[in-house]
């Protein structure tokens, strides 16, 4: 069986380009340039697939946006935060709730969640619709999102929470035809 090695980069100079050779020469390769938001050999895959913004929302607060036209059941990102036991997030939510009514928290078990309250994921803000334009998936513990249909840009992302703390105390505001009316 072959012995994996750790792939390392050709060892390079400070020496200054010799008279009439250009600066460009000592410019790395174009095979080994990246694009902006892939990963590199042994960095995690950026895990937004498209580009989604926060701003305003008609339905509550702050809301997550399309930046760009994203397909039917295509991941569109997820959401990521800190890792804590369900006691916890518990405390948290109740805190959060007195302090500013928004809470940034999905329960991925029986015994964890993803506090997203400190994470920069625009997906974080996507609030509640009766009638989503996005279903949110748990999977080996990170927190998906996919389109359920063809998404334009611009278009606020909304998501079916499900069961909530809320236990059915909450006003929707979606005003999606056919709305539940209550989280």
């Amino acid at each position: 069986m072959p012995t994996l090695r750790p792939v390392t980069p050709a060892a390079t100079t400070t020496a200054a380009p010799a008279a009439g050779a250009s600066a460009s020469a000592s410019a790395p390769p174009a095979s080994l340039t990246r694009q902006p938001g892939t990963a590199s050999r042994g960095q995690p895959a950026d895990p937004q697939k498209f580009k989604v913004t926060d701003g305003p929302s008609a339905i509550d607060g702050q809301g997550a946006f399309a930046g760009e036209a994203i397909p039917a059941r295509r991941k569109i990102g997820e959401m990521r935060g800190e890792f804590v036991d369900m006691a916890e997030a518990r405390a948290r939510a109740r805190a959060a709730e007195k302090a500013s009514g928004r809470i940034f928290m999905v329960a991925i078990s029986d015994k964890r969640a993803v506090d997203a309250t400190h994470s920069t994921d625009p997906l974080r803000f996507a609030n509640h619709s009766c009638q989503p334009n996005m279903v949110l998936k748990v999977q080996q513990g990170r927190v998906a999102f996919y389109a359920l249909r063809d998404i334009a840009e611009g278009e606020e992302l909304t998501a079916r929470y499900g069961e909530t703390h809320h236990a059915g105390r909450l006003t929707c505001r979606c005003g999606a035809p056919g709305c539940q009316g209550r989280l």
